[in-house]
Protein backbone atom coordinates (compact mmCIF):
# COMPACT_ATOMS: atom_id res chain seq x y z
CA UNK A 1 0.00 0.00 0.00
CA UNK A 2 1.58 3.10 -0.93
CA UNK A 3 2.24 6.01 1.90
CA UNK A 4 1.70 8.92 -0.52
CA UNK A 5 -2.15 8.10 -1.33
CA UNK A 6 -3.58 11.34 -3.61
CA UNK A 7 -0.37 11.84 -5.40
CA UNK A 8 -1.07 9.55 -8.15
CA UNK A 9 -3.69 10.70 -9.79
CA UNK A 10 -1.09 13.31 -11.33
CA UNK A 11 0.74 11.34 -13.10
CA UNK A 12 -1.67 8.36 -14.30
CA UNK A 13 -4.53 7.68 -17.35
CA UNK A 14 -8.12 8.15 -17.35
CA UNK A 15 -10.32 5.27 -16.74
CA UNK A 16 -7.91 3.40 -14.93
CA UNK A 17 -7.31 2.84 -11.29
CA UNK A 18 -3.69 2.16 -9.66
CA UNK A 19 -2.74 -0.85 -7.95
CA UNK A 20 0.91 -0.75 -6.17
CA UNK A 21 1.20 -4.15 -5.21
CA UNK A 22 -1.08 -6.08 -7.06
CA UNK A 23 0.86 -9.77 -6.32
CA UNK A 24 -0.13 -9.36 -2.53
CA UNK A 25 -3.56 -8.35 -1.08
CA UNK A 26 -2.09 -5.24 0.45
CA UNK A 27 -3.01 -2.71 -2.32
CA UNK A 28 -5.55 0.29 -2.99
CA UNK A 29 -7.41 1.66 -5.81
CA UNK A 30 -7.37 4.94 -6.68
CA UNK A 31 -9.54 6.65 -9.24
CA UNK A 32 -7.65 8.29 -11.54
CA UNK A 33 -10.92 8.82 -14.11
CA UNK A 34 -13.62 7.44 -15.83
CA UNK A 35 -16.72 8.70 -17.74
CA UNK A 36 -18.49 5.51 -15.79
CA UNK A 37 -21.61 6.80 -13.53
CA UNK A 38 -19.93 6.49 -10.06
CA UNK A 39 -22.19 2.94 -9.12
CA UNK A 40 -21.18 1.17 -12.36
CA UNK A 41 -17.23 2.72 -11.58
CA UNK A 42 -17.60 0.92 -8.38
CA UNK A 43 -18.48 -2.77 -9.58
CA UNK A 44 -16.24 -2.04 -12.07
CA UNK A 45 -13.79 -1.15 -9.31
CA UNK A 46 -14.64 -4.31 -7.47
CA UNK A 47 -14.22 -6.40 -10.63
CA UNK A 48 -10.45 -5.18 -10.82
CA UNK A 49 -9.49 -5.84 -7.45
CA UNK A 50 -10.86 -9.40 -7.49
CA UNK A 51 -8.68 -9.85 -10.41
CA UNK A 52 -5.42 -8.58 -9.45
CA UNK A 53 -5.97 -10.48 -5.78
CA UNK A 54 -5.50 -13.53 -7.50
CA UNK A 55 -2.46 -12.23 -9.65
CA UNK A 56 -4.57 -12.74 -12.89
CA UNK A 57 -2.97 -9.73 -14.23
CA UNK A 58 0.49 -9.80 -16.21
CA UNK A 59 1.82 -6.89 -17.56
CA UNK A 60 1.28 -5.31 -20.62
CA UNK A 61 -1.02 -8.31 -21.52
CA UNK A 62 -4.87 -7.32 -21.49
CA UNK A 63 -7.38 -9.60 -20.82
CA UNK A 64 -11.13 -9.27 -21.96
CA UNK A 65 -13.54 -10.67 -19.61
CA UNK A 66 -17.42 -10.16 -19.04
CA UNK A 67 -18.75 -8.04 -16.65
CA UNK A 68 -22.48 -7.48 -14.84
CA UNK A 69 -22.74 -3.64 -14.34
CA UNK A 70 -26.02 -2.12 -13.39
CA UNK A 71 -25.23 0.95 -15.56
CA UNK A 72 -26.36 -0.30 -18.50
CA UNK A 73 -28.45 -3.23 -16.99
CA UNK A 74 -26.73 -6.19 -18.43
CA UNK A 75 -23.14 -7.64 -19.07
CA UNK A 76 -21.06 -6.07 -21.39
CA UNK A 77 -17.31 -6.81 -22.35
CA UNK A 78 -14.21 -5.41 -20.57
CA UNK A 79 -10.86 -5.34 -21.71
CA UNK A 80 -8.30 -4.16 -18.96
CA UNK A 81 -4.76 -4.60 -19.02
CA UNK A 82 -2.04 -4.00 -16.04
CA UNK A 83 1.12 -1.59 -16.29
CA UNK A 84 3.83 0.44 -15.03
CA UNK A 85 5.28 3.80 -15.86
CA UNK A 86 8.99 2.77 -15.74
CA UNK A 87 10.10 5.77 -15.40
CA UNK A 88 8.35 6.35 -12.24
CA UNK A 89 11.00 4.06 -10.67
CA UNK A 90 13.62 6.53 -10.55
CA UNK A 91 10.97 9.13 -8.64
CA UNK A 92 10.59 7.19 -6.11
CA UNK A 93 12.08 8.73 -2.92
CA UNK A 94 14.66 5.94 -1.28
CA UNK A 95 12.83 6.15 2.38
CA UNK A 96 9.30 5.22 0.98
CA UNK A 97 10.79 1.94 -0.08
CA UNK A 98 7.82 1.55 -2.48
CA UNK A 99 7.62 0.35 -5.88
CA UNK A 100 6.61 2.78 -8.56
CA UNK A 101 2.66 3.32 -8.83
CA UNK A 102 1.37 0.27 -11.24
CA UNK A 103 -1.97 1.09 -13.76
CA UNK A 104 -4.73 -0.70 -15.20
CA UNK A 105 -6.95 0.59 -18.21
CA UNK A 106 -10.25 -0.54 -19.01
CA UNK A 107 -12.52 -0.33 -21.73
CA UNK A 108 -15.89 -1.32 -22.42
CA UNK A 109 -17.56 -2.04 -24.91
CA UNK A 110 -21.48 -3.64 -25.89
CA UNK A 111 -19.97 -7.16 -25.68
CA UNK A 112 -16.65 -9.59 -25.04
CA UNK A 113 -15.63 -9.47 -29.01
CA UNK A 114 -12.99 -6.71 -27.77
CA UNK A 115 -11.40 -10.24 -27.55
CA UNK A 116 -11.10 -9.72 -31.09
CA UNK A 117 -9.20 -6.91 -31.25
CA UNK A 118 -6.93 -7.55 -28.02
CA UNK A 119 -3.59 -7.18 -29.87
CA UNK A 120 -4.56 -3.64 -31.45
CA UNK A 121 -5.81 -2.67 -27.75
CA UNK A 122 -2.23 -3.97 -26.18
CA UNK A 123 -0.68 -1.96 -28.59
CA UNK A 124 -2.67 0.87 -27.84
CA UNK A 125 -1.26 0.71 -24.34
CA UNK A 126 2.02 0.56 -25.33
CA UNK A 127 1.82 4.18 -26.89
CA UNK A 128 -0.27 5.17 -23.86
CA UNK A 129 2.92 4.52 -21.90
CA UNK A 130 5.02 7.04 -23.95
CA UNK A 131 2.29 9.44 -23.59
CA UNK A 132 2.59 9.03 -19.67
CA UNK A 133 6.19 9.48 -20.07
CA UNK A 134 6.17 13.02 -21.20
CA UNK A 135 5.61 14.94 -17.84
CA UNK A 136 3.34 14.79 -14.98
CA UNK A 137 0.85 17.47 -16.30
CA UNK A 138 -0.33 14.97 -19.25
CA UNK A 139 -3.02 13.29 -17.89
CA UNK A 140 -5.50 16.02 -19.08
CA UNK A 141 -4.03 16.96 -22.72
CA UNK A 142 -2.30 13.78 -23.87
CA UNK A 143 -3.64 10.82 -21.84
CA UNK A 144 -7.54 11.85 -21.53
CA UNK A 145 -8.30 12.42 -25.24
CA UNK A 146 -6.02 9.67 -25.94
CA UNK A 147 -8.12 6.77 -23.73
CA UNK A 148 -11.26 8.50 -24.97
CA UNK A 149 -10.99 8.00 -28.31
CA UNK A 150 -9.92 4.20 -28.09
CA UNK A 151 -12.97 2.52 -29.52
CA UNK A 152 -12.33 5.16 -32.97
CA UNK A 153 -8.51 4.38 -33.35
CA UNK A 154 -8.41 0.60 -32.06
CA UNK A 155 -11.77 -0.59 -32.70
CA UNK A 156 -12.82 1.40 -36.20
CA UNK A 157 -10.16 1.27 -38.83
CA UNK A 158 -11.69 -1.82 -40.54
CA UNK A 159 -15.09 -0.51 -40.70
CA UNK A 160 -14.02 2.74 -42.32
CA UNK A 161 -11.59 0.94 -44.80
CA UNK A 162 -14.44 -1.46 -45.82
CA UNK A 163 -16.68 2.16 -46.13
CA UNK A 164 -14.04 3.49 -48.24
CA UNK A 165 -13.37 1.15 -50.64
CA UNK A 166 -16.17 -0.76 -51.13
CA UNK A 167 -16.08 -3.22 -54.06
CA UNK A 168 -12.58 -2.33 -54.90
CA UNK A 169 -11.87 -3.97 -51.24
CA UNK A 170 -10.69 -7.14 -53.11
CA UNK A 171 -8.15 -5.57 -54.10
CA UNK A 172 -6.57 -4.88 -50.80
CA UNK A 173 -7.99 -8.01 -49.17
CA UNK A 174 -5.30 -10.05 -52.60
CA UNK A 175 -2.84 -7.54 -51.48
CA UNK A 176 -2.79 -8.55 -48.32
CA UNK A 177 -2.68 -12.76 -49.16
CA UNK A 178 -0.50 -12.40 -51.66
CA UNK A 179 2.15 -10.04 -49.79
CA UNK A 180 2.34 -7.12 -52.47
CA UNK A 181 3.86 -4.22 -51.19
CA UNK A 182 1.36 -1.37 -50.92
CA UNK A 183 2.46 1.94 -51.82
CA UNK A 184 -0.38 4.74 -50.04
CA UNK A 185 -0.25 8.35 -52.22
CA UNK A 186 -1.93 11.68 -51.35
CA UNK A 187 -3.87 10.08 -48.35
CA UNK A 188 -4.53 11.85 -44.76
CA UNK A 189 -2.31 10.48 -41.79
CA UNK A 190 -5.97 8.57 -40.33
CA UNK A 191 -7.10 6.89 -43.67
CA UNK A 192 -2.68 6.19 -44.01
CA UNK A 193 -2.89 4.71 -40.97
CA UNK A 194 -6.16 3.01 -41.15
CA UNK A 195 -5.23 0.90 -44.56
CA UNK A 196 -2.21 -0.17 -43.04
CA UNK A 197 -3.74 -1.54 -39.88
CA UNK A 198 -6.61 -3.27 -42.22
CA UNK A 199 -3.33 -4.85 -44.58
CA UNK A 200 -1.36 -6.56 -41.44
CA UNK A 201 -4.55 -7.31 -39.75
CA UNK A 202 -5.75 -9.20 -43.27
CA UNK A 203 -2.17 -11.17 -43.73
CA UNK A 204 -1.04 -14.36 -42.88
CA UNK A 205 1.37 -13.18 -40.97
CA UNK A 206 2.04 -15.51 -38.26
CA UNK A 207 -0.01 -17.99 -39.48
CA UNK A 208 2.62 -19.22 -41.96
CA UNK A 209 6.02 -19.97 -41.40
CA UNK A 210 7.91 -16.73 -40.81
CA UNK A 211 10.44 -18.03 -43.87
CA UNK A 212 7.65 -18.72 -46.74
CA UNK A 213 6.17 -14.95 -45.79
CA UNK A 214 10.19 -13.51 -46.15
CA UNK A 215 10.33 -14.76 -49.01
CA UNK A 216 7.00 -14.37 -50.56
CA UNK A 217 7.89 -10.51 -49.52
CA UNK A 218 10.82 -11.15 -51.41
CA UNK A 219 8.99 -12.77 -54.57
CA UNK A 220 6.22 -9.84 -54.52
CA UNK A 221 8.87 -7.41 -54.28
CA UNK A 222 11.18 -8.52 -57.56
CA UNK A 223 7.62 -9.02 -59.64
CA UNK A 224 7.08 -6.59 -62.41
CA UNK A 225 4.62 -4.64 -60.69
CA UNK A 226 6.44 -3.73 -57.72
CA UNK A 227 3.62 -2.40 -55.19
CA UNK A 228 0.16 -1.82 -56.02
CA UNK A 229 -0.44 1.91 -55.59
CA UNK A 230 -3.53 3.56 -53.85
CA UNK A 231 -4.33 7.16 -54.11
CA UNK A 232 -6.33 8.95 -52.35
CA UNK A 233 -6.18 12.18 -53.73
CA UNK A 234 -9.87 12.00 -55.02
CA UNK A 235 -13.45 11.26 -53.05
CA UNK A 236 -12.69 7.40 -53.86
CA UNK A 237 -9.46 5.73 -53.97
CA UNK A 238 -8.27 5.11 -57.10
CA UNK A 239 -5.45 1.41 -57.53
CA UNK A 240 -2.65 0.67 -59.86
CA UNK A 241 -0.91 -2.62 -60.44
CA UNK A 242 -4.32 -4.32 -58.28
CA UNK A 243 -4.55 -8.46 -58.65
CA UNK A 244 -7.52 -9.96 -57.50
CA UNK A 245 -9.28 -13.92 -57.88
CA UNK A 246 -12.85 -15.02 -57.17
CA UNK A 247 -11.62 -15.84 -53.28
CA UNK A 248 -10.80 -12.60 -52.49
CA UNK A 249 -14.29 -10.89 -54.46
CA UNK A 250 -16.30 -13.61 -52.76
CA UNK A 251 -15.18 -12.07 -49.61
CA UNK A 252 -15.12 -8.73 -50.43
CA UNK A 253 -19.30 -9.13 -50.98
CA UNK A 254 -19.22 -10.85 -47.47
CA UNK A 255 -17.31 -7.43 -45.81
CA UNK A 256 -19.88 -4.72 -48.27
CA UNK A 257 -22.93 -6.98 -47.46
CA UNK A 258 -21.68 -6.34 -43.65
CA UNK A 259 -21.29 -2.86 -43.74
CA UNK A 260 -25.29 -1.95 -43.41
CA UNK A 261 -25.14 -3.21 -40.10
CA UNK A 262 -22.13 -1.09 -39.00
CA UNK A 263 -21.08 -3.14 -36.58
CA UNK A 264 -17.04 -2.82 -36.15
CA UNK A 265 -16.84 -6.51 -34.19
CA UNK A 266 -18.65 -7.81 -37.51
CA UNK A 267 -15.85 -7.16 -39.70
CA UNK A 268 -13.55 -8.09 -37.97
CA UNK A 269 -15.03 -11.39 -37.71
CA UNK A 270 -15.58 -11.19 -41.49
CA UNK A 271 -11.89 -10.85 -41.48
CA UNK A 272 -10.89 -13.32 -39.33
CA UNK A 273 -12.83 -16.43 -41.53
CA UNK A 274 -11.15 -15.05 -44.39
CA UNK A 275 -7.91 -15.28 -42.81
CA UNK A 276 -9.07 -19.16 -41.60
CA UNK A 277 -10.51 -20.11 -44.89
CA UNK A 278 -6.77 -19.41 -46.46
CA UNK A 279 -5.07 -21.51 -43.77
CA UNK A 280 -8.03 -24.20 -44.97
CA UNK A 281 -7.06 -24.34 -48.44
CA UNK A 282 -3.50 -23.94 -48.21
CA UNK A 283 -3.14 -26.93 -45.90
CA UNK A 284 -6.02 -28.90 -48.01
CA UNK A 285 -3.20 -28.19 -50.98
CA UNK A 286 -0.20 -28.96 -49.44
CA UNK A 287 -1.83 -32.54 -48.35
CA UNK A 288 -2.90 -32.77 -52.20
CA UNK A 289 0.74 -32.22 -53.05
CA UNK A 290 2.11 -34.67 -50.60
CA UNK A 291 -0.30 -37.30 -52.43
CA UNK A 292 0.76 -36.01 -55.40
CA UNK A 293 4.67 -36.97 -55.28
CA UNK A 294 3.39 -40.74 -55.50
CA UNK A 295 -0.05 -40.65 -57.11
CA UNK A 296 -1.01 -39.25 -60.43
CA UNK A 297 -4.56 -38.88 -59.39
CA UNK A 298 -3.85 -36.66 -56.70
CA UNK A 299 -2.25 -34.59 -59.31
CA UNK A 300 -5.24 -34.29 -60.90
CA UNK A 301 -7.12 -33.49 -57.55
CA UNK A 302 -4.31 -30.76 -56.65
CA UNK A 303 -5.00 -28.89 -60.43
CA UNK A 304 -8.85 -29.44 -59.69
CA UNK A 305 -8.49 -27.79 -56.25
CA UNK A 306 -6.54 -24.97 -57.65
CA UNK A 307 -9.25 -24.44 -60.39
CA UNK A 308 -11.77 -24.51 -58.54
CA UNK A 309 -10.93 -23.03 -54.73
CA UNK A 310 -10.56 -19.22 -56.42
CA UNK A 311 -7.47 -18.24 -55.35
CA UNK A 312 -5.14 -20.60 -57.14
CA UNK A 313 -2.70 -18.21 -58.09
CA UNK A 314 -1.87 -16.84 -54.59
CA UNK A 315 -2.22 -20.44 -53.19
CA UNK A 316 0.21 -22.00 -56.10
CA UNK A 317 3.27 -18.97 -54.99
CA UNK A 318 3.01 -19.59 -51.27
CA UNK A 319 3.81 -23.80 -51.82
CA UNK A 320 6.32 -22.91 -54.27
CA UNK A 321 7.56 -20.68 -51.80
CA UNK A 322 7.49 -23.69 -48.87
CA UNK A 323 8.67 -26.59 -50.92
CA UNK A 324 11.84 -24.61 -52.66
CA UNK A 325 14.43 -27.33 -50.88
CA UNK A 326 11.76 -30.44 -51.26
CA UNK A 327 12.55 -31.32 -55.29
CA UNK A 328 9.80 -33.95 -55.18
CA UNK A 329 7.10 -31.74 -54.21
CA UNK A 330 9.01 -29.46 -56.16
CA UNK A 331 8.64 -31.04 -59.68
CA UNK A 332 5.02 -31.18 -58.85
CA UNK A 333 4.52 -27.88 -57.87
CA UNK A 334 5.96 -27.03 -61.40
CA UNK A 335 3.52 -29.30 -63.08
CA UNK A 336 0.72 -27.29 -61.65
CA UNK A 337 1.99 -24.16 -62.49
CA UNK A 338 2.29 -25.67 -65.89
CA UNK A 339 -1.51 -26.65 -65.99
CA UNK A 340 -3.23 -23.35 -64.40
CA UNK A 341 -0.91 -21.41 -67.15
CA UNK A 342 -2.65 -23.57 -69.86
Amino acid sequence: RSSQQGADSEDGSPSSATAETPSSEDFSLSLLDTNLPAEAETELRSFIAKRLTKGALFEGMGNVASVGLSIPEYKVGCYYCRFQQENLLEMATLESDINAPEYVVCFLGGSEKEDTFRLELDKYIQSLKINLDLEQKSLETCVNPYLSSWFENAVCPIQRVVQLFQEKLAFLLHAALSYTPVEVKNADERTEKDISRFLAAASLQGLVQEGTMTSLCIAMTEEQHKSMIIDCSGPQPQLHNTGSNRFCEDWMHAFVNGAEGGNPFLFRQILENFKLKAIQDINNLKRFIRQAEMNHYALFKCYMFLKNCGSGDVLLKIVKVEHAEMPEARNVVTVLEEFMRE
